[in-house]
């Protein structure tokens, strides 16, 4: 007995039918079967041949479903869903975010209030300094009748996240509170106790902006306004503080992003501990950050052209080694490593681990 022949319509219910296979399993077998009976029975010139041609599974059988959507439509006298060339388009991938949009998490999807890293967040096993500061400290010596000294070499880590308050529905802006935290420990000085011989803290609120203007080659992706307050801790006579309001541009090219920031000081009151501090700090800094494939690379330069004094950091950060964890080096010469040491010149090298760059 000779098959009987499958109505047109049947074959498309068959076709359509592979779509729901698709969901149990059956996709490529059923794909195999549907396009070496259309190429068998020679429909070459039929709707939907040109499916054939499609290499990619799913794409290929879109097009067969969009051909039965466009048959169905023509017979019953309607508008046909919107098709790219007869051909189902490959489903569009994001493009990857720029250094500083992934640092300030410029993502409509994102959610308007998150917590991140800011600064790098880093541990020197071994921080050497060319000139130990014990100046400040000296008044406490004498008070308790001792002769002390520093080690050349201590440890050295910080701490550094920031959270995001407010956000606009595109996150191109947004409100965010930041804090960061910088310790010098003398732990392999066994003879004074191992202490902390300095504690920087710095609380911020930035208001983040994205332009997201193009200058040549370049975008303007970073436009921060912030006010900061940076201190010790302590009382006198090692008492160190300041507070500043801030404005810092950050445009990007590719692997790249340079941050320019200026700040100027302001009195809020109270007693100052250190009046001269922007003789040694100044107004400002550059900092360039370069993270070719998965290491890092930054600098940093500031200072005060009318005193002549200021003071430059280089560090790397290597790829990931064991989880987040990364090899990095740090390299300091100048004045203001710290609050106590903002008027003291030295040149400091470390080396620790870090989990984060500041991009």
């Amino acid at each position: 007995m000779n098959p009987v022949p499958v109505p047109a319509r049947g074959a498309a219910l068959c076709i359509e039918e592979t779509r729901v296979n698709k969901l149990t399993g059956g996709l490529r077998t059923a794909l195999t079967v549907a396009t070496l009976a259309i190429s068998q029975a020679g429909f070459a010139s039929t709707p939907g041949a040109q499916c054939l041609e499609i290499v990619v599974d799913e794409q290929r059988l879109d097009c067969f479903g969009q051909t039965i959507r466009d048959a169905i439509a023509r017979e019953a006298g309607t508008a046909a869903p919107e098709v790219v060339g007869q051909v189902a388009a490959p489903p569009s991938r994001p493009a990857p975010q720029s250094l500083l949009d992934r640092a300030w998490v410029v993502d409509p999807e994102s959610r308007n209030t998150l917590v991140r890293l800011y600064h790098p967040n880093y541990g020197l096993f071994g921080r050497y300094t060319t000139d130990v500061n014990n100046a400040p400290y000296q008044p406490l010596f004498d008070a308790f009748d001792e002769e002390g000294e520093f080690d050349s070499v201590e440890a050295k880590f910080q701490l550094s996240f920031k959270a995001r308050l407010w956000a606009s529905q595109e996150r191109d802006a947004g409100v965010w509170f930041a804090y960061t935290q910088q310790n010098q420990w003398q732990v392999y000085d066994t003879d004074m106790s191992s202490p902390f011989r300095e504690t920087n803290y710095m609380p911020e609120v930035i208001l983040n902006l994205r332009p997201g203007t193009a200058l040549g080659d370049w975008r303007l992706n970073q436009l921060n306004f912030g006010i900061n307050h940076q201190s010790n801790g302590r009382a006198d006579p090692i008492s160190r503080s300041w507070d500043r309001v801030d404005v810092e541009a950050g445009i990007e090219r590719g692997d790249f992003a340079l941050l320019a920031k200026a700040w100027a000081r302001v009195d809020f009151g109270g007693e100052d501990d250190n009046p001269d501090i922007t003789d040694y700090l100044g107004y400002g800094e550059v900092t360039g950050i370069w993270k070719p494939g998965n290491q890092s690379f930054t600098a940093t330069l500031r200072g005060n052209p009318a005193t002549g004094k200021g003071a430059g950091q280089v560090t790397w950060m290597s790829p990931a080694l064991w989880g987040p964890m990364k090899a990095y080096v740090q390299v300091f010469s100048g004045y203001g490593e710290s609050m106590i040491d903002y008027d003291w010149n030295q040149t400091t090298f470390g080396v620790g681990v870090a989990m984060n760059d500041r991009l």
